[in-house]
């Protein structure tokens, strides 16, 4: 196992590991406010310090990690179900209008960021997180349907596929039987990107406003609230900032791990 795996599953372990905890314990109650204890610099009683209106900030850390883990995850999750199976459909239809069809159907969608996406979600039913997942998930679908299709299309003149043509094999038992498991580590790998890429997105939404609602915790509104009290209470800011940053730095290194784990030419050329 090279370092950067090592790392990366150590990192990702640890906020996998609050996530879960915080559905049993915190230290405190994260939507109690105690107003005489707030901005408390990290001590004894509150490792991490108190917020502007007296709150745990270690324990709204860990429930804010599950809440991202679960956006990012069900966001990447909607991308994979459905860019997965258009990617497969295009590369099978090479040349066709459907496939046409798919891949600019994928570029209108590359036109809009998450974050326009989302604008027009929440204009539409309102901020919160179902909708971020929606507008992540929109995002990622695009990601996804280009990777598998340019991953499959080569895939599709090698001689084992034109063996199982041969024997009578249909398109889409092809693509499910031998062109999805030969393009799954890229898939993998490519998952645990979009998933950094998901918590990060998840931050900028909620940090102007259009992802999870108050009292649920998010480590994007936590900056958003530490931005007016940096000069005084820099933890507010610094805390929930190293939280996004040692994720996003786990989930990459996991990834540049698994792509090296994976494929025997860069395994090969490590050793």
């Amino acid at each position: 196992m090279s370092r950067s795996l090592f790392l990366g599953i150590f990192l990702s372990s640890l906020v996998l590991l609050a996530a879960l905890l915080s559905f049993v314990w915190t230290p405190f109650d994260h939507t109690a406010m105690a107003i005489p204890d707030k901005l408390q610099r990290p001590n004894a009683v509150h490792w991490l310090g108190t917020d502007h209106f007296g709150r745990d900030i270690f324990s709204m850390i860990m429930v804010g990690a599950r809440t991202s883990l679960a956006v990012a995850l069900v966001a990447v999750g909607i991308g994979m179900a459905i860019g997965i199976p258009l990617g497969l459909t295009a590369a099978a239809r090479k040349g066709s209008v459907l496939d046409e069809l798919i891949m600019r159907g994928n570029d209108l969608v590359f036109a809009f960021p998450s974050l326009v996406i989302a604008i027009l979600i929440t204009a539409i039913f309102g901020p919160g997180a179902i909708n971020a997942i929606i507008a992540i998930g929109i995002f990622n679908i695009p990601v996804f349907a280009r990777i598998t299709r340019g991953a499959a299309l080569s895939l599709w003149q090698r001689e084992f596929i034109l063996a199982a043509q041969v024997a009578g094999k249909g398109a889409a038992r092809i693509s499910a039987e031998h062109i999805l498991p030969n393009v799954a580590n890229l898939l993998i790998v490519q998952g645990t990107i979009q998933f950094s890429l998901g918590i990060l997105a998840e931050a900028g939404l909620s940090y102007v406003g259009l992802g999870a609602q108050p009292p649920t915790p998010s480590w994007g509104r936590m900056l958003a609230d530490a931005q007016t009290m940096v000069s005084f209470a820099p933890h507010l800011a610094i805390i929930p900032g190293s939280a996004i940053v040692l994720t996003v730095l786990g989930l990459n290194l996991m990834g540049d791990g698994l792509r090296d784990w994976l494929d025997p030419k860069l395994r090969e050329a490590r050793t």
